[in-house]
């Protein structure tokens, strides 16, 4: 009987935790779903994964195969553009819809690469700093207000000229640009949470520093990081296509947004889509992900949730 009822009482706790759960992401899509713009974000964002991930299966043409009987062909509906070339070409006859399709993957792959270092580090420099203080603490924050002292794009460029031109120095400098602000946020939330009851309870307990502050604090910390971490990921996209754009990031021939907008350049007059298509696609992927920040903003801030 003992055992029967140590069985049902270990099920009655896992569903009330399943419940648990199902309540939580409930409450978080009521919230999230109540900012109409937070779920078009979403919804776009989505769609740009789906585009990334088919790239291959859904681009009429190979993003670098050179057509030079089509140079600098207009899109389909206007005078002299080709079905064949939907969005047109560029200078040196490459379909545009291909290079934008190819262009998605190497945005989002640069947008979650910078910030998983940059929130990887940021977090766990935040907590050190927050939770042992002191000289510690003083030394970190200093650092911090050191890096945030330069513009981001200007110390972008200062790191990559360092490292050297190229995609992967791009993404380590546009990381530790972005570092600083997790780390401020994260010491932030340790300073609220680390008075409370729990974990001064945990403390008592004999919990160890390092018990304390991954099991302990951090996952109370995990919403805010979680919103500036959104955001963040439409500032690397941005940053990236401005290195780009500079000539300092990816080099050519990548379909990446910003190199398509540098190459075109010369042929703003000329040619109109050459330009205008990469801008767009990097200002509705901006602001389709900063839209997700405000949507997830509401949902995680119990202070901005609605009655």
């Amino acid at each position: 009987m003992t055992d029967t009822f140590s069985e049902d009482e270990v099920l009655t706790a896992a569903e009330a935790k399943r419940e648990t759960r199902r309540r939580m992401l409930a409450d978080f899509w009521f919230y999230f779903s109540e900012n109409r713009g937070a779920v078009i974000g979403l919804w776009v964002f989505l769609a740009l994964v789906v585009v990334a991930l088919l790239a291959p299966v859904i681009a009429p043409h190979a993003p670098n195969m050179q057509y030079r009987d089509s140079v600098l062909m207009p899109p389909v509906w206007q005078e002299g553009g080709s079905w064949t070339y939907l969005l047109g070409t560029d200078a040196v006859g490459r379909d545009m819809l291909s290079r934008l399709i190819y262009g998605a993957r190497f945005s989002l792959f640069i947008g979650v690469i910078v910030v998983a270092i940059a929130v990887s580090g940021g977090v766990t420099i935040g907590l050190i700093a927050g939770y042992f203080r002191g000289v510690v603490d003083t030394v970190i924050m200093r650092v911090m207000d050191v890096i945030l002292a330069f513009p981001s794009l200007l110390l972008a460029l200062v790191l990559v000229a360092i490292l050297g031109p190229g995609l992967t120095n791009a993404m380590i400098a546009i990381a530790i640009v972005l570092q600083p602000h997790f780390v401020r946020l994260t010491r932030s939330s340790v300073f609220n949470e680390i008075n409370r009851e729990y974990v001064i309870s945990a403390r008592v307990a004999g919990a160890s520093p390092y018990y304390l502050m991954t099991r302990t604090l951090l996952p109370n910390c995990l919403g805010p990081v979680t919103v500036q971490a959104t955001l963040s990921f439409s500032n690397a996209i941005l940053d990236a296509a401005a290195l780009g754009f500079l000539g300092v990031g990816a080099q050519p021939p990548t379909p990446e947004w910003g190199t398509m907008l540098a190459d075109a350049r010369e042929f703003i007059l000329r040619a109109w889509w050459v330009v205008t298509f990469p801008g767009l696609a990097i200002l509705i992927t901006v602001l389709a992900i900063n839209l997700m920040g405000d949507g997830l903003r509401d949902a995680l801030d119990p202070k901005l949730k609605r009655s």
